[in-house]
């Protein structure tokens, strides 16, 4: 007995929403885009028109599908979209513990086989270091977006958990880079060694000089960090042997910003642009074969 399958707006197998092939005519592409870091998980919708809606939400590896659908889903509902419109995802994860779960989110309640951003996919652009394998997935992005919108030679500056330097040549090679403790690492490493030190927020002093304990610390974690900055990237900038554009991500991008001149552009949407990048080079993957089972006999 023939069954009839409702794709709902989703391309027919073996099609791709925002690679090389086209979907069928009047079909809207809509795509789901996950970046799983070390300390949060950002999810975000785009389609023709641009992103539709961004959204956070605390890194547990342990969070299964079904909770990710019940928040998730909800705040879809709430921006105007329906989870039926989404017909393609890409993760991007440097959780590695974390991608089992997500991935069962976008085939259980997407009904789409999620694209996983890693070095052997096509980036366009040569990887240029020992082990492809061993670079996180954010930083491959970010050289992916930041070359997209600024050309190259291009430093991009992410302030995440870990703060990284990530070098791109002009034709877009990645060329590696330096992995830093993230600014809270540090702070929260400064409190927890040094039993009379507070946990202090993270703020530009007016002044270097402290006059107190908490302003002093306040001044070492940002004036020693942005020292940290200025000479990453003039040490990268003179071993480079050119001048080079500078691109900062993250949250605390605008505040380090403040303090130097050596960044010129701050990008915070970044690692999502470049996931949808890489949405585009590449061929959509199909479900598994059980699973379009399942769906062929709903």
């Amino acid at each position: 007995m023939c069954h009839t399958v409702e794709t709902r707006g989703r391309p027919l197998s073996g099609q791709t929403v925002f690679g090389p092939r086209a979907g069928p005519a009047g079909w809207d592409p809509m795509l789901l885009v996950i970046d799983a870091g070390n300390t949060n998980v950002v999810f975000a919708v785009r389609d023709d028109q641009g992103w539709r809606g961004t959204w956070r939400i605390r890194t547990d590896p342990q969070r299964t599908s079904d909770e990710y659908a019940v928040w998730l889903l909800s705040l879809i509902g709430h921006a105007g979209l329906r989870k039926e419109d989404v017909n393609a995802a890409v993760i991007g994860t440097v959780v590695p513990a974390a991608l089992y779960h997500l991935r069962r989110l976008c085939r259980e309640w997407f009904e789409v086989e999620p694209l996983i951003a890693r070095a052997s996919l096509d980036w366009g652009f040569e990887i240029r270091v020992d082990n492809p394998d061993e670079v996180g997935a954010d930083r491959l992005l970010n050289a992916l977006s930041g070359h997209r919108r600024f050309g190259g030679p291009l430093i991009v500056v992410d302030f995440g958990t870990a703060t990284t330097f990530d070098v791109v040549d002009k034709s877009g090679a990645y060329l590696g880079g330096v992995i830093c403790p993230g600014i809270n690492l540090s702070i929260e490493a400064l409190h927890q060694a040094a039993a009379r030190l507070p946990r202090i927020g993270i703020g530009r002093p007016q002044s270097v000089i402290g006059r107190s304990t908490v302003p002093a610390m306040q001044s070492g974690v940002y004036w020693g960090y942005i020292g940290l900055i200025e000479g990453l990237l003039g040490r990268i900038k003179a071993e480079f042997g050119g001048p080079m554009k500078v691109v900062a991500t993250g949250g605390l991008a605008p505040l380090f910003a403040e303090g130097t001149m050596m960044i010129e552009h701050i990008e915070p949407d970044l690692t999502l642009d470049g996931l949808r990048l890489l949405a585009e080079r590449n061929p959509a993957p199909s479900l598994p074969r059980e699973r379009t089972r399942m769906l062929e006999t709903e």
